[in-house]
C-alpha cells in the first residue's frame, strides 16, 4: 500500500540523475567518510554476501 505523498525507497538504484527525475530519497553521508577518516581507528566495512 502506497501513501499518497510518500516517496518510495530508491532500493538499487545508483545514478543520482535518476534518483532525482524520479524525485526519490538521497542520503548524503559525505560527513560520515569525514568521521571515518578523521577517527583515526580501524573499521571493518562488510558487503552482503552474493
Amino acid at each position: 500500500m502506497l501513501v499518497k505523498g510518500k516517496k518510495r525507497l530508491p532500493i538499487g538504484l545508483s545514478d543520482f540523475r535518476m534518483l532525482r527525475e524520479k524525485n526519490s530519497y538521497y542520503v548524503d553521508k559525505s560527513m560520515f567518510i569525514k568521521d571515518v577518516i578523521d577517527s583515526g581507528q580501524v573499521i571493518l566495512i562488510t558487503r552482503p554476501r552474493r
